[in-house]
């Protein structure tokens, strides 16, 4: 799934009111500034998707915004992230930012995820790490944040 550059994003059809080599080039970022250089791959995808993996994978059958798939087998490779694009835009209209900048902010937290950060269970590590992240990348509030505790 990862390309001569680096990290990818793939969508599984074409979408408006997303620009495909941005979120590439966030995802290129991602990988060289949080990641430690490991590329990762993410798919951007429907709700059904989502919900199939859920389903799948974490037993919980309904969809979700953003999964997390850890690739500790492959040398190299970090892992892989699916995003919904119904769920990012739609979170995006209620927090009053682009649909692309809530793809990143989705990005951001999979990629935590897939360094092994656990917001449920790490005691406020990967919600300072993803606040830090999103500072520095320029981006509107987190998930992590958006959940009162």
């Amino acid at each position: 799934m990862s390309s001569p550059e680096g990290s990818t994003v793939m969508f599984r059809r074409a979408q408006a009111g997303v620009r495909p080599r941005a979120l590439a080039h966030f995802a290129r970022t991602l990988q060289a500034q949080v990641a430690g250089g490991r590329p990762f791959a993410c798919l951007v995808t429907g709700d059904a998707e989502l919900r199939k993996l859920n389903r799948e994978f974490r037993g919980i059958d309904h969809p979700t915004d953003v999964l997390s798939f850890p690739a500790e087998w492959k040398a190299g490779h970090l892992g892989d992230i699916a995003i919904s694009l119904a769920r990012a835009r739609a979170q995006a209209r209620q927090f009053g930012h682009a649909p692309e900048q809530e793809i990143e902010i989705l990005m951001l937290h999979g990629v935590l995820h897939l360094l092994g950060m656990d917001h449920e269970s790490d005691r406020g590590h990967m919600a300072r790490a993803e606040r830090r992240w999103r500072f520095r990348l320029g981006l509107p509030t987190g998930l992590i944040e958006r959940v009162p505790s």
